[in-house]
C-alpha cells in the first residue's frame, strides 16, 4: 500500500467530512486507506460522517486523549509505505500526494515533508516552515523580534520567512497539520510523544526524525489549512497551552538551558497574555463598528448550475466572474470542480477583499473560515 492517511477528528464534523472527500480523491490511482480517530467529539460528528465513508477506517475514543496519542493509535496500525499526518480542516489534492511520493524516491534521507499552507482565503501560513525552537529562536518570538524583522536571518528564524516560499527547503519543524512521513521511521521511533496533549507535538516528532539522520522538507505545493495558528495567537489559552509544550520540548531535549530558558518562557507567558488582554480591551473600546468587507461584498458563484447554488443557499444577487477590483464573496461549488480545482483557484485569486467559501452540495452546507 502507498499512503496511510490519518486524520484526528474532533467537533468538526463539516470540515471533516470535506477533509475526507479531498483525501478520498487525491489516492485515486493510488493504494491507500484513510483511518480517522474520532477523540470523543460527544456530537453528531461520528452518526453524521461514518455512514457517508464506508471504505475509512474508524476509531472511536471514549475520551479526549490528545493529538499525540490519537495519531498513535492509527500510526502503529499503517499499511502504507508513507504516512500522511492530516489534520480534520483540510483540503488536499492529488499534487499533494504525488509531488510527495516523488519527492521521497528522489531523496532517501528525507524523513518527512510538509507543504505550502494556505488559509482558506488564500493567504499563506508562515507556520508551514519553521526552525527548531533553540533558546536564541524561542526569545526571537516570545519577545517580537521575529515580528519586528520578519525577513530578519537572526531574528527570524522561527517562522524562516527569509526563504522563499515558492521553492524547496531544508526546513526544522512541519506543521502537524500535514506531515506526510515515512512509515518505518515513525514508527520506529514510536510516533508522536504523548507527553503532548495539544501543540508542541509535531515539534518534537520533527526533531527526533533529524537525530535519526533524516531531513524534513518544504514543498511549495498548495494546499488549504482553515485553523492556522494566525486564527488562535490573540487566545490567553493558547498561548499558556502553547509555551507549557515548549517547556515539555526544552526538559526533554536541552535540560542544560533549564535555569537560563524557564524563566524567559515563563516571563514571556505574562507578558503576550498580558498583550491579548490589552488587544482585546482596546478592540471593545476603540474598534470600529462598521459592518465587515466581508458583510458588504457582492456574491459570486463559480457553478455549473449557479441558480439553484443560489436558490439553495438564499442568495439573489450574484455574478459568475470573479471581479478584479471589487471586493467578493466567492461560493464555490464542490460538485462543479474539483478540489483541486478549487485550491487552486482559491491560491490564485487571494486578496484582502476576497473571502471565499465552498458549497458542499451533497450536505447543503457552505463551509466558510467562519466556520467553529
Amino acid at each position: 500500500m502507498d499512503i496511510t492517511i490519518v486524520i484526528v477528528s474532533f467537533r468538526v464534523k463539516h470540515f471533516l467530512e470535506q477533509t475526507i472527500r479531498s483525501a478520498q480523491e487525491a489516492l485515486k490511482g493510488l493504494s491507500g486507506e484513510i483511518i480517522v480517530v474520532d477523540n470523543n467529539s460527544a456530537d453528531d460528528t461520528m452518526p453524521y460522517v461514518k455512514p457517508k465513508f464506508p471504505s475509512v477506517t474508524f476509531i472511536e475514543n471514549k475520551e479526549n486523549v490528545g493529538f499525540a496519542r490519537a495519531n498513535n493509535q492509527a500510526i502503529m496500525q499503517a499499511k502504507g509505505t508513507y504516512t500522511l499526518i492530516l489534520n480534520p480542516d483540510t483540503i488536499i489534492t492529488p499534487e499533494c500526494l504525488r509531488k510527495c511520493l516523488k519527492w521521497m524516491a528522489q531523496h532517501p534521507h528525507c524523513g518527512a515533508i510538509g507543504l505550502h499552507m494556505i488559509d482558506g482565503n488564500g493567504q499563506f501560513l508562515p507556520e508551514s516552515k519553521r526552525a527548531f525552537p533553540t533558546p536564541w529562536v524561542s526569545f526571537c518570538k516570545i519577545f517580537g523580534l521575529s515580528k519586528l524583522f520578519p525577513y530578519s536571518r537572526a531574528f527570524a528564524k522561527y517562522h524562516l520567512r527569509y526563504l522563499d516560499e515558492f521553492q524547496p527547503h531544508a526546513i526544522d519543524i512541519l506543521a502537524g497539520a500535514y506531515m506526510f512521513c515515512r512509515t518505518d521511521l515513525l514508527q520506529k521511533i514510536g510516533g508522536f510523544d504523548e507527553d503532548f496533549f495539544m501543540y508542541g507535538e509535531d515539534i518534537d516528532l520533527s526533531y527526533r526524525m533529524v537525530k535519526e539522520g533524516y531531513q524534513n522538507w518544504y514543498l511549495p505545493v498548495n494546499m488549504l489549512h482553515y485553523k492556522g495558528e494566525s486564527t488562535k495567537k490573540d487566545s490567553m489559552r493558547y498561548v499558556k497551552v502553547f509555551y507549557e509544550a515548549m517547556l515539555i520540548f526544552y526538559r526533554k531535549h536541552f535540560p542544560r538551558f533549564r535555569a537560563v530558558v524557564y524563566p524567559f518562557i515563563k516571563l514571556g507567558v505574562l507578558v503576550r497574555q498580558g498583550l491579548a488582554v490589552a488587544r482585546r480591551l482596546f478592540s471593545r473600546l476603540f474598534g470600529k463598528s462598521s459592518t465587515p468587507i466581508e458583510d458588504r461584498a457582492g456574491w459570486v458563484i463559480l457553478s455549473s448550475k449557479p441558480d439553484a447554488v443560489a436558490k439553495a443557499v438564499g442568495i439573489k444577487d450574484y455574478t459568475t466572474k470573479i471581479p478584479e477590483s471589487s471586493a467578493a464573496n466567492v461560493l464555490i461549488d464542490d460538485a462543479s470542480h474539483s478540489y483541486e480545482h478549487i485550491v487552486g483557484t482559491i491560491a490564485a485569486n487571494h486578496s484582502k477583499d476576497r473571502f471565499f467559501h465552498i458549497y458542499a452540495n451533497e450536505s447543503g452546507i457552505v463551509i466558510t473560515p467562519k466556520m467553529n
